[in-house]
């Protein structure tokens, strides 16, 4: 599966309201780090089936940072039943948030 873009609008229903653990990726087009990690949550996208990558654009999507108290980007969120689990704040090796996934009880 590939990533999902997600919306402010889109948000609840996408993330809030999914089944199973989603990973938000809070990003900009601008961001070097951002671009630096997207290849690995594409991969990831398609190698783990438990888990739901989701990317926002902070730009064209403020309120939802806003809201979840965002302030540097990669930002990357595990929502489990509506509910933020897990926080990561800046680019990782695919390998490390692989791990990060597992801690937070997320299977391959």
């Amino acid at each position: 599966m590939s990533t999902v873009k997600v919306t402010d609008e889109s948000f609840e229903k996408d993330v809030l309201q999914a089944t199973g653990p989603v990973l938000v990726d809070f990003w900009a087009e601008w961001c070097g780090p951002c671009k630096q990690i997207a290849p690995a949550l594409e991969q990831i996208s398609d190698e783990l089936k438990g888990v739901t990558i989701a990317k926002l654009n902070i730009e064209d999507s403020p309120t939802t940072p806003s809201r979840y108290g965002v302030r540097g980007i990669p930002t990357m969120m595990l929502f489990k039943d509506g509910q933020m689990a897990s926080m990561k704040v800046g680019a990782m090796p695919k390998q490390k948030i692989l791990e990060w996934l597992s801690e937070a009880g997320v299977a391959a």
